[in-house]
């Protein structure tokens, strides 16, 4: 099975925190959704034995498009693809944009998966991110969307610059109470030429403190675990039957096409990644050319990917896998890595899977770094 990506390049305004790829610009948002359309007839060959079981609207903000934009672009993936019977469509949504006039609009369209970007239910937090929407509306909007939607996710951030233990945890409390099956959790990360970057340098806001997002980390998974959600990602928490299979796929390393400027693709052993410019990617497009570089991934490049995925998630590292797939040197030489994490139950052995403890989840990333292979092709 394999998946769709495509990237809505369109915000409203931009967040303090983002460095995503789009623009506040809607005027060439028609040109765009006929490149979008036209670049899944163009690649329609890269899976002509596969059958897609997810579609993903990411963003940007999927949901400036109205319910006719994002059906075209359906209707499309459809026309040039085998789609299995039941797909997982998502679509990444801001609060702003649901009322429930459209909410009921994308109810009845092929739409059965919101990924809604709440981010927190708390007004200051919301306007130091910059946030199109206030505490008011992220309440409202998933009040109607339980509604009519049953595949429900959200976003939340934390980490943030004086963000109290007691407010976070209302935070995850105040989500829980809606009854939705998915959490998607981040700690808030200064990126570079962004907005927050610079307001740190100046000293207008406080640098993100890694002791302060742990903890925060800490009181997520307790609260969430006790609430019958699984951490089968160290960002994404679902309830039995309701994980993302798009994000899923990602960190198994399933074969995935992105459409759309900045969008990335991977199948299995090259990556790819669409220009980051809505002129150039529509002019690209219109004339038949696809305005993508190819990196063709080593050995090692593709040991050290599954690594990194397999140590975020409850599937964790197979060493049978990466001896059938890379080679026995490569088996060795992460068991002789990951010796001293074991020492200090940061990882734990499980039938010839590696996988990280309660207490080495949140460093999973650093700890997967130094399992990273650089001296083998």
């Amino acid at each position: 099975m394999s998946g769709i990506y495509i990237h809505i390049p369109f915000c409203k305004q931009a967040c303090h925190y983002c460095d995503f790829h789009f623009s506040t610009t809607m005027g060439k948002k028609e040109a765009m959704v006929a490149a979008l359309c036209k670049e899944l007839e163009l690649r329609e060959s890269e899976f002509a034995y596969e059958t897609v079981e997810t579609i993903y609207f990411g963003g940007g903000t999927p949901s400036v498009l109205n319910t006719l934009e994002i059906e075209q672009i359906i209707s499309s993936v459809y026309a040039n693809y085998t789609v299995n019977d039941n797909p997982e469509i998502t679509l990444e949504a801001n609060p702003d944009d649901l009322s429930e006039e459209k909410i009921k609009a994308l109810a009845a369209s092929p739409i059965n998966r919101l990924s809604i970007g709440i981010q927190s239910f708390y007004e200051e937090d919301l306007k130091l991110m910059n946030r199109a929407h206030n505490a008011a509306e992220a309440s409202k909007c998933i009040e109607i969307a339980t509604a009519y939607f049953e595949n429900i996710s959200i976003d939340l951030i934390y980490g943030m610059p004086n963000m109290s233990n007691e407010r976070w945890l209302s935070n995850i409390n105040k989500a829980i109470s809606f009854g939705i099956p998915h959490i998607s959790s981040y700690a808030l990360t200064v990126e570079p030429k962004t907005a927050l970057a610079n307001f740190v340098k100046k000293g207008l806001v406080k640098p993100v403190d890694d002791a302060v997002a742990q903890e925060h980390f800490n009181i997520l998974n307790e609260t969430l675990t006790a609430a019958g959600f699984i951490s089968y990602e160290i960002s994404n928490f679902g309830k039995p039957g309701f994980y993302s299979k798009n994000n899923s796929a990602y960190w198994q390393q399933k074969k995935y096409i992105g459409i759309g400027p900045s969008a990335h693709s991977f199948d299995g052993h090259r990556r790819g990644w669409n220009i980051n410019n809505n002129p150039k990617y529509i002019k690209a497009i219109e004339v038949g050319h696809l305005p993508m570089e190819v990196e063709v991934l080593t050995k090692t490049d593709r040991y050290n990917e599954y690594v990194m995925t397999g140590l975020r998630t409850i599937w964790g590292v197979s060493l049978t896998k990466i001896a059938l797939d890379y080679g026995e040197k490569y088996k060795q030489y992460i068991l002789l890595h990951s010796r001293k994490f074991l020492q200090e139950q940061l990882l734990f052995l499980d039938d010839e899977t590696l996988l990280t403890t309660k207490k080495g989840k949140f460093l999973a990333d650093g700890i997967a770094a130094d399992l990273f292979m650089v001296n083998l092709s």
